[in-house]
């Protein structure tokens, strides 16, 4: 058995969740504490690929790194460099389709807590990123690592985008989601079962932890108080 997709799926999505994280709870962050024109219109934007088939997705990509795309041609013109059908392309595709379940973990979990302790360390003279790092990062670690789980799975389990701007190479390209489809595809039963197997198992495992965490951290909170 190769386990090359088992291995070059945990590389995509764990890229992808790293950089996700960061931009959800960038953006979340800014959004949820600001008002300006076009606000909505932005999260509308942002959140687009949730509710969009992954084919969409995938083609917008393609056309956006093609090598005739804007990204795309300036990428070849400049370095050389060309990410349709690579794993970078589906690290892309994995970031676009779970950013907005990040963004929604970040966003509430920055708007569900009291804002007057931020508020108190700043009358103190506690400077913003350190407010951040000390008050508002910790009261909304829960939520955040919530999203995290979430965007790992998603990236995990992405298909449609990632077929569309990686293709199948196998060894280069070749993702659980991939694996599975094209071994159903040339009768390769045992192989789809497994990596079914694989990719559930994993999935749950996530799930599994996050609620044992979850439901630990509570029974803390509640025998603190």
């Amino acid at each position: 058995m190769n386990y090359t997709p088992l291995f070059l799926s945990l590389k995509i999505a764990g890229i992808a969740t790293c950089i996700v994280f960061v931009l959800g709870v960038i953006f979340a962050r800014l959004i949820a504490r600001n008002n300006f024109p076009g606000k909505r219109i932005l999260e509308a934007i942002l959140l687009l690929p949730l509710v969009l088939p992954p084919t969409v997705v995938g083609f917008g990509l393609l056309y956006l790194f093609g090598k005739n795309g804007p990204i795309g041609s300036l990428l070849l013109n400049w370095f050389d460099y060309q990410v349709i059908f690579t794993w970078v392309g589906a690290v892309i595709a994995a970031i676009v389709v779970s950013f907005p379940l990040m963004y929604q973990s970040a966003q509430a979990s920055f708007q569900n807590y009291d804002r007057n302790i931020e508020n108190a360390a700043f009358t103190m003279g506690a400077s913003k990123f350190k407010v951040f790092w000390t008050i508002s990062f910790p009261l909304a670690w829960p939520g955040l690592l919530a999203g995290l789980v979430l965007t790992f799975a998603r990236a995990l389990g992405e298909f449609g985008a990632t077929l569309m701007i990686a293709g199948y190479i196998p060894n280069q390209t070749e993702t659980i989601p991939l694996a599975i489809y094209f071994a159903v595809e040339s009768g390769n039963t045992d192989a789809a079962v497994f990596w079914v197997v694989s990719i559930i198992a994993i999935g749950f495992s996530a799930i599994l932890w996050l609620n044992w965490w979850s439901g630990k951290n509570i029974l803390k909170f509640t025998s603190d108080k």
